[in-house]
């Protein structure tokens, strides 16, 4: 009979495992020496060994899964359990217990790390559906707020899952904020549409007056209108870009058609006028020549005269018309300014009040003397400084009235 301190061959070949629990049977061997048989059953042992100790260095250098690195012990403790080998048996059951033990551990750490993720991704998730549903509560950049929402949802989609209960209810209310800005968005353009039909409206009604005015030679009347109109289609909005490229097309085209006409007529009107404003300009010199009036009678009379000759000479091109306009009155207001002077000086009553005021005054001064002179006499201080004070206020007044006297002299 051989031995081996894990195992035995009996002497009828069978061979034996010892293990805590006692010996048990592996196999028989009747082919060659018991040691033989015993270097047999010890190459099967390690092989367990060798599969035990590959299981250790994954579970330790790798992130093998809890579940496989679970169901892998399971299968050597069977394997163990039944082993057909010969070695310290419970050795490797105890490698397997303290595996299972790391396993335990990794699957509170995993388990750990899930909850943590799926923590942050509720986080997430409810970041992103409130940020969805003040989308779709407030904004209006359309366009903008749309590319966001799909953003959104790439994002939910990147996110960890959650449970599944919070997961749903989370969900409704993403897939409700994105219709509900989806039919605000429809509601707005709608009533942009809408809106857009009555400008559209308002400015046909403009162009068909504005094509009916494009032949008018009223001049003055409908260009004002023309601008009343342009008012109008600036403050009536905009229309849909093809409704409103077509109706300006026709406004401008009436427009121009008729503004063009009337440019024609003035510059023809005006070319005929050249001859009268050459008389203007030599009428406007002649009547500079009155200034600086010496003699507003005989200004006045000289400037009757020109101004007869002015209107008979007819209108003048609108470009020089306010330059001539404007000589002439400065010569005529020349002229009314001496008149104004030369009336005040010759008027009776102005002159008689001014000849009063200067002997109140003159009057006044006496009396405020013969005060002081008193006030001196008496040698009152206060009343002296009393009258030198108001004959001084006296004097300035009458040297005032009388140039204002020597004014009608």
């Amino acid at each position: 009979m051989s031995t081996d301190p894990w195992g035995r061959v009996d002497d009828d070949g069978t061979v034996y495992v010892r293990t805590a629990e006692g010996e048990r049977a592996v196999g028989s061997w009747q082919a060659g020496e018991p040691e033989e048989a015993l270097a047999y059953f010890r190459r099967k042992y390690d092989e367990l060994a060798g599969q035990v100790q590959l299981l250790e260095q994954r579970l330790k250098g790798t992130d093998l899964a809890p579940a496989q690195a679970e169901a892998s012990i399971v299968k050597l403790r069977e394997a163990v359990a039944d082993a057909h080998a010969v070695g310290d048996l419970d050795a490797l059951v105890a490698r397997l217990g303290t595996l299972s033990e790391l396993v335990a551990q990794r699957r509170e750490e995993v388990k750990a790390a899930r909850d943590v993720a799926r923590a942050e991704a509720r986080g997430i998730k409810e970041r992103i559906v409130a940020e969805a549903e003040r989308i779709a509560d407030e904004t209006t950049h359309w366009k903008s707020g749309g590319e966001r929402l799909r953003q959104l949802v790439e994002e939910w989609k990147a996110a960890e899952r959650i449970d599944r209960v919070t997961e749903a209810a989370l969900w409704k209310r993403l897939s409700a904020a994105r219709t509900a800005f989806a039919k605000r968005r429809k509601a707005y353009f709608a009533g942009l549409d809408e809106q857009r039909e009555g400008v559209r409206a308002t400015k046909e009604r403009i162009v068909d007056e504005a094509e009916a005015l494009s032949g008018s030679t009223d001049w003055g009347q409908t260009a004002s209108i023309y601008r009343e109109l342009m008012q109008q289609w600036k403050s009536a909005g905009r229309a849909s870009r093809e409704a409103e490229d077509e109706l300006w097309a026709r406004f401008k085209t009436a427009q121009d058609q008729f503004f063009q006409a009337r440019s024609a007529v003035f510059a023809e009107r005006d070319a005929s006028l050249a001859a009268n404003a050459e008389v203007k300009e030599e009428l406007l010199a002649e009547a500079e020549k009155i200034l600086p009036v010496s003699d507003a009678r005989t200004a006045r009379g000289a400037l009757r005269s020109l101004l007869e000759r002015w209107e008979a000479a007819g209108p003048v091109p609108r470009e020089q018309r306010d330059r001539l306009e404007g000589g002439l009155r400065k010569v005529d207001d020349a002229v009314r300014k001496a008149e104004e002077t030369e009336w005040k000086r010759s008027n009776p009553e102005a002159r008689a009040r001014a000849q009063s005021t200067v002997d109140q005054l003159r009057h006044s001064i006496g009396q405020l003397e013969a005060k002081l002179a008193k006030a001196q006499a008496a040698g009152r201080a206060k009343d002296i400084k009393e009258a030198e004070e108001a004959i001084a206020a006296r004097r300035s007044w009458l040297e005032e009235a009388e140039r204002t006297l020597a004014e009608f002299s």
